[in-house]
């Protein structure tokens, strides 16, 4: 592991008594990294993604939690990095559903205010990790879809990300943009079929 050195130059919380000092909270994560790691690798199966993990829960704890008596320090990090992980899986299983979304809108209108998200099922399991064997079709249909959000309009980008990305519903998105649950839609359903036709263009066949 090679993270825990950072973390005595992460100032603590501003205001935050200084019950532990960046010494004892750089001794305390590397006491618990290699059981953390241990931890979230059964989880996600996927060593870099185990790695990224605990880093973000250590940097997290850091952050907010340093000036934390160290008695508490145990039991605030399991609850971050069990948070860290189920993040993970959220994002993963929205990545994960992004092909299947697509092909639902063949046949919807691009100008209806319809949102993908709203009709689309869990059926197979689409929260667990990728098996091995469609592992590099994923990346590479997520790689052509990341490249074409930067071409999106903001609105739609934005709602799309909101949506697909943070887990948001569209009340919840259409609060973050200052609009109607209806806009929402249109935007979402306006981008979702931008990015269909650049998967089709790039040769990527759809379910």
């Amino acid at each position: 592991m090679r993270y825990v050195r950072l973390f005595a130059t992460i100032p603590l919380q501003k205001g935050a008594p200084k019950l532990v000092s960046p010494i004892e909270l750089s001794q305390f994560l590397g006491s618990v990294e290699r059981r953390a790691y241990k931890h979230a690798l059964f989880a996600v199966h996927d060593e870099n993604a185990a790695l990224d993990i605990v880093q973000d829960a250590m940097i997290k704890l850091a952050e907010k939690y340093g000036g934390k008596p160290a008695a508490e320090l145990p039991l605030l990090f399991q609850r971050i990095l069990q948070n860290t992980i189920r993040d993970y899986y959220r994002r993963q299983k929205v990545r994960n559903a992004w092909t299947t979304l697509f092909s639902s809108l063949n046949s919807k209108d691009e100008s209806d205010e319809f949102d993908p998200l709203d009709s689309l099922k869990d059926e197979e399991n689409q929260s667990a990790p990728a098996t091995p064997d469609i592992s590099l079709q994923q990346k590479q249909v997520i790689a052509i879809i990341e490249e074409a959000l930067g071409k999106l309009p903001p609105r739609q980008r934005e709602a799309f990300l909101l949506r697909y990305w943070e887990g948001m519903d569209t009340n919840e998105t259409a609060i973050t943009m200052g609009c109607t649950e209806g806009s929402v839609k249109t935007h979402c359903s306006r981008a979702a079929h931008a990015l269909a036709a650049s998967l089709k263009e790039k040769g990527v066949k759809l379910p």
